[in-house]
């Protein structure tokens, strides 16, 4: 880090910590970019490794429509590539926890799977394409925590004999409206809204920022989006840089 990037990630830091403090009603919307100083990588960046691995895109891997017809497949890219069980929260998770608990952090609306913003401590997160931490049976119903998939071989099954699957939001699927509903309610009562680690194009969840009707939308992002010019500030750091106050 040189020397004119530490002064520019200290005024930063510091101007979001004013904005934060000015606050009441805070939402935080995040994306994989979030977890990736937790050692996560970010999916959409990581195609290249994936495809040299696995004969198919990492998007066909993760579709519904590969599920049902490669269930051994899907586990076996599913457990290497998605499921990442000794990752811990980094600072952003930490300190958003905190917010909450001081009473100035309303949600986390997050587009991750891998439950680091309950593991650090936050009550209302709002998992718009689910968590790897819930697993069911497609039979029975029956749910099941992650250590079904982890000491599993192959396709995990239920004691009825059905298929445990995860319960993730997997392509050619839709989003959960009683969650779709909540994040949009939050987002819309939101003074000041926070949209980290996410590229802005995956549907439904891109449109959400439309929502807010408050008087500070930030984003902490390492690259550019379509709202950037839309935006009250923007921030060119790292999500738990930025947060380490």
């Amino acid at each position: 880090m040189n020397e004119h990037h530490a002064d520019t990630l200290e005024q930063d830091r510091a101007k979001l910590r004013e904005l934060v403090e000015s606050h009441k009603h805070i939402v935080f919307f995040g994306g994989a970019g979030v977890s990736t100083e937790s050692g996560i990588p970010d999916f959409r960046s990581a195609d290249g490794v994936f495809s040299q691995e696995y004969p198919y895109p990492p998007e066909v891997m993760v579709s519904h429509s590969f599920f049902m017809e490669h269930t051994e497949g899907f586990y076996d890219f599913y457990r290497s590539k998605m499921i990442f069980s000794d990752a811990q929260p980094n600072q952003a998770h930490r300190k958003l926890a905190q917010l909450e608990a001081e009473g100035t952090l309303s949600a986390v609306v997050t587009q991750n799977i891998d439950g680091l913003h309950q593991a650090a401590g936050s009550k209302n997160v709002l998992e718009l394409h689910g968590s790897v931490h819930r697993n069911y049976c497609m039979e029975c119903g029956k749910t099941y925590g992650l250590d079904a998939v982890l000491e599993s071989q192959g396709v995990p099954h239920c004691s009825c004999g059905g298929v445990i699957r995860p319960d993730v939001v997997l392509y050619e699927e839709s989003l959960d409206e009683s969650v779709i509903e909540r994040s949009l309610r939050e987002i819309s009562g939101a003074d000041m809204l926070i949209v980290s680690g996410t590229s802005l194009v995956v549907y439904p969840a891109a449109g959400f920022v439309q929502y807010f009707r408050g008087d500070c939308l930030t984003l902490v992002n390492m690259s550019s989006t379509s709202i950037d010019s839309s935006a009250d500030y923007v921030f060119r750091q790292p999500i738990g840089a930025m947060m380490d106050w």
